[in-house]
């Protein structure tokens, strides 16, 4: 079949005279379904539509949007696999040095708010040609929301991008419903119909069973009545249940979101990934060394879609729903009888998985009739008594993957959510998973330890960590195994005053465990607590919630979990003294850090017992960082002790 056109010698070559749409992207070109782009484009081809791409345009020059000339439909965006902001800056607001998803991984190739900028770009050449936008960028910022990059609070990505037409969700069903009725004549300002998409519209009254959001003059004069709308959002992200939602703006424009596509099911999602992608990266890019993205995903497999974990810090309730969607295990074994050929494949399987990789069927089974529950989470605060723990159906798929030919060693890498597990009576899939796919440590998401900050999060209570930890470790120990557990942990979420931020640098220095990656929590468009961090109000009760927004005091949060390296000590000392815990600087055990040498009374008789402050913060941070094979046996012998 051959990758689609990028230029107008490919368009000669393959027999195209216009095309039916062009595709403007703020990625890579690559062909493999762990790509947005990849995945409409061949669906729309599969449906006898032309498709050409535009692969991260110069956003300063209009004759890079030109370069396949003008669409017989229309022109699609996508700002690429990530938020164009997300992939450019760290939480610290400081530039990102590579971009993953860019030739060679430089980065800079793709303006800020890339939907926005490749949307006026278009419309500025081509005036009156339809502008259809979509991907995570479009999706998650398709109705008012806060940016976190700009501290404000900004309209629709409709209306500033000035396309026609939103396709939000994972869109295969809604682009290609747009396609066809743009193909039969219908004028895009009257594709209005159609379920997951968003159109703007300057007559609100014949909108059929709609439920209205507050303006978005009133959410941005009052930042409560933000968290009111997302609050009426999130009960409408449900295909079964979900209901139109307008949005008032001045000069009587509203824009309208209409109700989301309803949920693949295993046939379709299947033909999906059965579409003939040539699975890398454009060979224009080999000179610059290929693409980096690539390397993630190559031979890894989606297995589902969806997720009812609920975590508010997550935005794929509103991106891909609550409700799972899975792939046949024959789909899967077919895409992995493709890869086994492939030269580079080496034997090692890296992932079978998606936003949650042991969730592979609906929470429970009035779901696909009913919908989710609005007022209720799946897991949170504890499993739902309607919830199927079942691991049977990825068991199977994951034992039939093990014993294909050629196939070495099949890794689970995408989150396994820790609490399900543990609700499953069958302990035949906990086993397994540590028996053979678990590539020496398993990476798991606590997030954090503290309750009152847990509860803001949408996870499990502690307790539920420790016993899947204690079960881990106990399962190693039968199995004659030592693999650890590396767990991920976010500072400052809303929620996290320093108290309890201390609480958690207490729970690892009873660990024995200090992490080397910490996450800040970073705002991003329509999550839970990202509204959070906005308008300081849990939209699901209208509860207050502290924020952290001080980037001295969320320094010090970070610090603390990260409290051994020296380079930490002034903050770490400033956090336990601002948190009324100096009992945690001396030389008593439970000591998080020692005194200054200023501070002690005896500082020639301190020097001589203990040495230089640095010398030994140094050492300590030298034994944490370079001796890896002391820091798993410290971990593992920590764990036994404390029986946790």
């Amino acid at each position: 079949m051959g990758f689609l056109p990028i230029s107008k010698k490919d368009m000669e070559e393959q027999g195209i005279d216009q095309l039916d749409f062009v595709y403007v992207i703020g990625d890579a070109y690559v062909d493999h379904p762990s790509f947005g782009h990849a995945i409409i484009s061949r669906v729309l081809q599969s449906h006898g539509y032309t498709v050409g791409i535009i692969s991260q345009p110069d956003w300063k020059d209009e004759r890079s949007i030109a370069v396949l000339g003008r669409p017989k439909l229309a022109f699609l965006i996508s700002g690429g696999n990530m938020d164009s902001m997300v992939n450019h800056y760290f939480v610290s607001g400081k530039h990102r040095p590579t971009d993953a998803y860019t030739p060679g991984g430089e980065p800079y190739k793709r303006p800020d708010h890339a939907t926005v900028v490749y949307g006026n770009l278009i419309r500025r050449v081509y005036k009156d040609c339809p502008v259809i936008i979509g991907g995570i960028e479009a999706s998650l910022r398709r109705l008012a929301h806060y940016d976190y990059w700009s501290d404000s609070f900004k309209r629709s990505v409709l209306l500033d991008s000035q396309a026609d037409l939103i396709s939000y969700g994972m869109g295969e069903k809604s682009i290609v419903e747009i396609a066809d009725a743009l193909a039969s004549g219908i004028p895009i300002k009257d594709v209005t119909f159609i379920r997951g998409t968003v159109y703007r519209t300057k007559d609100a009254e014949g909108i059929y069973d709609s439920v209205s959001l507050p303006s978005y003059d009133r959410m941005r004069a009052e930042p409560e009545k933000y968290a009111e709308s997302f609050r009426i959002q999130y009960n409408h992200t449900d295909p079964v249940t979900g209901k139109t939602l307008v949005e008032a703006y001045p000069n009587s424009v509203y824009v309208v979101q209409n109700p989301p596509q309803p949920s693949l099911t295993e046939a379709e999602m299947d033909a999906v990934y059965a579409l003939p992608y040539m699975r890398t990266y454009h060979p224009s890019y080999e000179e610059k060394g290929g693409v980096p993205a690539i390397s993630e995903v190559k031979f890894s497999f989606v297995s589902n879609r969806g997720c009812f974990g609920g975590c508010n810090f997550c935005a794929l309730t509103f991106h891909q729903g609550r409700t799972v969607q899975t792939r046949s295990h024959e789909s899967i074994i077919e895409e992995a009888k493709l890869i086994v050929k492939d030269p580079a494949f080496k034997g090692y399987i890296h992932d079978v998985g998606g936003p949650t990789a042991n969730f592979r069927h609906p929470s429970c089974k009035k779901q696909l009739t009913q919908g989710v529950c609005k007022e209720r989470q799946c897991l949170f605060p504890k499993p739902c008594p309607n919830l199927q723990a079942d691991h049977k159906d990825y068991l199977a798929l994951l034992r039939k993957l093990r014993a294909l030919p050629g196939v070495k060693k099949v890794f689970i890498r995408s989150g396994i959510r820790f609490d399900y597990l543990m609700a499953d009576p069958d302990d035949t899939f906990f086993r397994e998973l540590v028996e053979h796919h678990v590539s020496g440590q398993l990476k798991v998401a606590p997030e954090h330890i503290s309750d009152a900050v847990l509860s803001k999060l949408g996870k499990p209570g502690r307790e539920v960590y420790e016993r899947f930890v204690r079960k881990y470790y106990k399962i190693n120990e039968t199995l004659g195994k030592k693999q650890f557990l590396v767990p991920y942990l976010m500072s400052s979420h809303p929620g996290s005053t320093l108290k309890e931020a201390i609480e958690l640098a207490e729970y690892l220095r009873d660990l024995g465990y200090m992490p080397e990656q910490v996450q800040d929590f970073y705002p991003t468009p329509s999550t839970v607590s990202t509204v959070m961090y906005y308008t300081g109000i849990d939209p699901r009760n209208g509860q207050k919630v502290y924020v952290c927004r001080n980037p001295h005091e969320k320094a010090m949060q970070r610090a603390l979990i990260q409290y051994r390296n020296p380079n930490n000590y002034g903050l770490v000392r400033e956090a336990l003294i601002k948190g009324g815990r100096e009992d945690l600087i001396g030389f008593g055990k439970n000591c998080l850090i020692r005194p200054r040498q200023t501070e002690h009374t005896n500082h020639g008789a301190w020097k001589t017992v203990h040495g230089n402050q640095d010398t030994a913060d140094k050492r300590t941070n030298s034994k944490s960082h370079t001796d890896t094979k002391k820091k798993k046996k410290t971990i593992r012998n920590v764990h036994k002790r404390k029986n946790i």
